[in-house]
């Protein structure tokens, strides 16, 4: 997966000039505060230099992953067609060129962030996102309590980690207030990212919302012992994306994990594939989460006819 044309255009333009060297040190500071979650009451991208590093090295893997997640929901809600857009720590705007392409209707988006570094590269990359209004918003969501702007879409991509779990509570339910339809939570494809995800999960259906993804059910996870729930998405690099994280392989794997939630019911999925589907002539093994709750280890062989070919052919995060 890639860049959009307009976004990775816009990306290369504020890059133009700035020293490779600066990028690497700012990418690697910036990587080891993300691996480590780092909350020391600074900002991530507390400075120019790693909001352009962040640009670098880290927007085509987010970007995949927010992507990827909000054309899941897209893909069992064919209905939902937001008009608006409410996205929290906004970055540079990843959600709102992800969910542009997703939902091609949205028209005005109001992106709120604390970082003025991140914003002001943000803002301008989306006059290029094609929407009618863009509202950017400087503020800290957590020290700030006034009241959120209603929106038919509500996101919160690669935030909850920068939170205490009261503060992740809290948010979680103010956020929910705002939307009026769907609201997308993205986390880091860990054990410690899927268990923020698995509190959002359980907050939210008590507060009664309806699960759209990746859940086929609303039953408690039955995922258990060291294993947790993630997905993955393969991301091209560019050549400056290489030299700035000094890597040799032209691709990455961005691990993630994302919940869809709902406030209207709908059909759902059956089955989500939950790993990288293993095959063999004439077989496929997929480990699937089940819409009555459960994890199966399942074998479809060619006597499954059209079910064999589709399982052949799915991806890891993919409905069966």
């Amino acid at each position: 997966m890639e860049l959009p044309a307009r976004l990775r255009q816009g990306v290369d333009s504020l890059l133009n000039g700035v020293a490779l060297t600066d990028l690497q040190r700012a990418s690697d500071i910036l990587s080891k505060r993300y691996r480590a979650e780092t909350r020391d009451g600074r900002l991530h991208l507390s400075d120019e230099m790693a909001a352009y590093a962040y640009l670098a090295a880290r927007l085509p893997a987010t970007y995949a992953a927010v992507f990827s997640s909000l054309d899941y929901a897209a893909e069992l809600r064919p209905e939902f067609s937001p008009v608006s857009l409410l996205d929290v720590g906004a970055g540079p705007g990843t959600v709102l060129w992800a969910a542009s392409q997703c939902w091609p209707d949205l028209r005005q988006a109001t992106l709120m962030e604390a970082s003025n570094a991140i914003r002001t590269v943000g803002s301008k990359l989306s006059d290029d996102a094609g929407l009618d209004k863009v509202d950017w918003v400087a503020r800290d969501i957590v020290k700030e309590r006034d009241p959120l702007p209603k929106a038919d879409l509500v996101t919160l991509a690669y935030v909850l980690d920068e939170l205490s779990a009261a503060e992740r509570s809290d948010l979680i339910a103010r956020l929910w207030s705002a939307c009026e339809n769907m609201f997308v939570l993205i986390e880091p494809g860990t054990p410690a990212g899927w268990q923020r995800i698995k509190d959002a999960r359980s907050q939210l259906t008590e507060a009664g919302a309806f699960i759209v993804a990746p859940c086929p059910h609303h039953q408690a996870c039955a995922i258990e012992g060291s294993d947790w729930c993630h997905f993955s998405r393969r991301v091209a690099r560019s050549k400056l994306h290489r030299l700035t994280k000094q890597a040799d392989v032209p691709w990455e794997d961005e691990k993630y994990i994302y919940l869809a939630v709902s406030r209207y019911e709908g059909e759902g999925a059956q089955n989500r594939v939950l790993a990288p589907v293993k095959t063999s002539s004439g077989k496929a093994e997929l480990k699937l989460c089940r819409h009555d709750g459960g994890i199966a280890q399942q074998i479809i062989t060619k006597r499954d006819g059209d079910l064999f070919k589709k399982a052949r052919r799915a991806d890891w995060g993919d409905v069966l």
